[in-house]
């Protein structure tokens, strides 16, 4: 049961991790449309620009992971400003196939910038484990469960009460009446972009920390992607809780297959049958908008 609760723990700071990525992905949803394939990238190239600052430059983590946030916003801005803005009216497949290759290419020259083998961050806190309640988990962990309630609560704030965020919102649900209110949906887009990109970097760094920096990080975006799914692909609640349900479901199907079934992979495919499952009762997802059409 030590096992059990462990793995539980671990599932719900890994699952809040998940929510906010996802939450990253709803973000650019709601406001272009555009399902982002390169979401997993944003993770990677954050994780090996806080990384290299570290490393490189012997830059102490409270200044370099604020410097690699800020890079990030600028990264996300001059992305879609550069690459998809001109893809602005056309099909959404032919911009979702730039994610795709956007996706590619910026795997392609991480390999290139840092070669391919996983390298270690340096050493960040003076313990790496801490005491929860008896149990034994990593402190970046604890960490980051912090810094992703913070930004969860930020993005509740943000989208409630300030005006890029009720801008944002308006551009949403309807880019033509936003745009006849004043309201630049250029800037709105940039700025969803920008968010996006500068969140997935929190969570690129936090796993980067604990499993060190690799293009594996970049399957990371893959794995959130049942969570969006899961919670609705426009909801900002359900990528939330899509997040905490695809992190637990991942640690329990690890221990049950570890303690009776021996099958060896649930823990990577439990989170996609779940997904599946509930799919066919609910097609929007838990939290996602019905569209409903007159023909």
């Amino acid at each position: 049961m030590t096992l059990f609760f462990q793995l539980l723990v671990n599932g719900l700071i890994v699952g809040a991790l998940y929510g906010v990525v996802a939450m990253s992905f709803v973000l650019i949803y709601k406001a272009s449309r555009i399902v982002n394939f390169a979401q997993g990238e944003f993770l990677l190239i954050g994780a090996w620009t806080c990384w290299w600052l570290l490393t490189s430059w012997q830059l102490p983590f409270w200044l370099g992971f604020p410097i690699t946030l800020v890079f990030m916003l600028i990264f996300g801005v001059v992305l879609q400003v550069v690459v998809l803005r001109p893809m602005i009216g056309e099909p959404i497949i032919s911009v979702i196939m730039v994610t795709i290759g956007l996706s590619i290419v910026f795997q392609a020259a991480m390999k290139w910038m840092f070669g391919v083998f996983a390298k270690p961050f340096p050493p960040i806190f003076a313990h790496a484990t801490m005491d929860v309640f008896g149990l034994q988990v990593q402190t970046v962990y604890v960490v980051s469960l912090g810094i992703s309630i913070l930004i969860m609560a930020g993005f509740g704030w943000f989208f409630k009460y300030s005006r890029l965020g009720l801008a944002m919102r308006a551009t949403a649900f309807d880019q033509q009446v936003a745009q006849s209110l004043g309201i630049s949906v250029r800037q709105m887009f940039a700025m969803s972009w920008a968010i996006s990109a500068m969140v997935s970097a929190v969570a690129g760094v936090t796993v980067g920390v604990v499993n060190g920096v690799s293009s594996a990080l970049s399957f990371f975006g893959i794995k959130v992607f049942p969570a969006v799914i899961l919670g609705g692909l426009d909801s900002v609640i359900g990528a939330v809780v899509g997040g905490l349900i695809v992190g637990v479901l991942e640690n329990v199907a690890h221990y049950l297959d570890s303690q009776w079934l021996n099958w060896g992979n649930m823990y990577e495919i439990a989170p996609f049958y779940v997904l599946i499952a509930i799919l066919m009762v609910k097609p929007y997802g838990l939290f996602g908008t019905k569209d409903i059409e007159r023909v």
